[in-house]
């Protein structure tokens, strides 16, 4: 790699400008030390860099870019709607079409609704169930993160059934005080806080594959044990797939795993690129929305036109060209490479899907609490030593990668091997 004159220049001139340089915290570098990197262009697999460095993308716009960069028919979507207008603030077409393509994909949708991101999605799926149930109270998991709304930024206490405490300056203790925060994978803890709680819980939101924190894959046995619970004690079940969907599958976890949440909520792939989000489910719940019933969301930019063509044409494209076989094989593919490559070390390659990480341990880790201590600073040595190798990995430890459909098999088994190398020289 080149020197990084120009990032460094343009960073000097963000912290003038911006909060912390950046516009959203990870992409400062902190976790892994250094100076963050400014993109030029994407070009398929490949990212390159204002100082003209290259390199293999891993981390895809952190997701929706599953068919890469600046792919043919997500430009010619975009410029096509452009065209005709970048706004309306009204009702067009393409809401309508993609609303229809999810349906088609996702059965256990009955009612959509169109938002602006990910964050705003689960803040929304979260407002409805508790107008739907009369209920304040919420149940998250230690390890997943569902954006950065007040009542989701709580983290655990240490005694069980602790109430919820900010994780966020800024957050009222009377906000996170309705929410409560339970271990992944934990059957006892679910059934103790619904003894104790029932009648006041109003769903339990999960990613059903948690990957903000590491990918912690759960039994398929406890998300139906979630399923059975919340459904006796008259709360929702509710399934982040703002990373998971149209990823693990076109049906996304749900229909990996064949369980039915009441509402699911939808980012990343579903915008193709440009910002979005989208949460829904079943239709006596969704009816409860604005304006036909008493829950209030609204948004000026929600389901803009530019971002329902993008992705609308992500999802076609992946359904007509075999796109979820495709991406099964090249991720199935590339993680074995990895296995091969890691040997007998105190390394895991976790995969789902078309969405991989790379545990410092021996055994996956099905929670947080579980994550070994000291991954952080090997991960700093395996992302430096990655960029210097032309391979582009999530600047965080616990941030998962992803593979997308021009990731060719050469460029994943070179990186495989270089990746190898490089934990074989943190550990030897």
């Amino acid at each position: 790699m080149s020197r990084a004159d120009k990032s460094e220049e343009l960073f000097s001139r963000a912290v003038a400008c911006l909060s912390g340089g950046v516009n959203s915290p990870v992409r400062a570098f902190k976790a892994v030390g250094g100076t963050p990197i400014y993109i030029e262009k994407g070009e398929g697999p490949f990212i390159t860099d204002v100082d003209g460095n290259k390199y293999l993308d891993f981390c895809c716009s952190w997701g929706p870019l599953i068919l890469g960069h600046a792919h043919p028919e997500v430009v010619r979507s975009i410029h096509e709607s452009a065209l005709k207008g970048t706004s309306f603030g009204t009702v067009h077409e393409n809401e309508v079409l993609l609303g229809e393509e999810i349906k088609r994909l996702c059965p256990h949708i009955d009612l959509l609704r169109f938002v602006s991101s990910g964050t705003e999605a689960v803040m929304s799926a979260i407002r409805l169930a508790r107008g739907y149930t009369h209920r304040d109270k919420i149940i998250k998991y230690s390890g997943c993160y569902h954006g950065h709304s007040d009542y989701l930024l709580a983290s655990a206490g240490s005694g069980l059934a602790t109430l919820g405490i900010p994780a966020s300056a800024g957050v009222p203790e009377d906000f996170a005080r309705h929410t409560l925060v339970a271990p992944l994978d934990d059957e006892e803890f679910i059934r103790e806080l619904f003894g104790k709680y029932g009648d006041e819980i109003a769903a339990i939101v999960i990613e059903p594959v948690p990957a903000n924190n590491g990918l912690l894959l759960q039994r398929p046995e406890y998300l139906r044990f979630l399923r059975e619970i919340t459904k006796r004690h008259g709360a929702l079940l509710i399934f982040d797939e703002v990373i998971s969907g149209f990823r693990v599958g076109p049906s996304g976890a749900a229909g990996l795993y064949g369980i039915e949440p009441d509402l699911c909520t939808y980012g990343k792939v579903v915008g193709g690129g440009l910002p979005v989000g989208a949460f829904g489910g079943k239709e006596d719940i969704m009816m409860m929305l604005a304006p036909n019933g008493p829950v209030y969301q609204a948004g000026t930019l929600s389901g803009n036109p530019l971002a329902m063509a993008c992705g609308l044409t992500t999802l076609k494209f992946l359904d007509e060209h075999k796109g979820w076989e495709q991406l099964e094989r090249k991720s199935a593919g590339f993680a074995d490479s990895l296995k091969e490559a890691v040997g007998d070390m105190p390394v895991s390659i976790i995969r789902n899907g078309s969405i991989f990480w790379i545990a410092f341990q021996e055994n996956a880790p099905r929670k947080a609490e579980e994550i070994a201590e000291g991954a952080a600073e090997k991960y700093g040595i395996l992302f430096g030593e990655a960029l210097k190798a032309g391979i582009y990995m999530a600047p965080s430890a616990y941030e998962v990668g992803f593979i997308s459909m021009v990731h060719s098999d050469g460029d994943l088994s070179v990186a495989a091997g270089k990746i190898g190398e490089i934990l074989r020289g943190i550990y030897n």
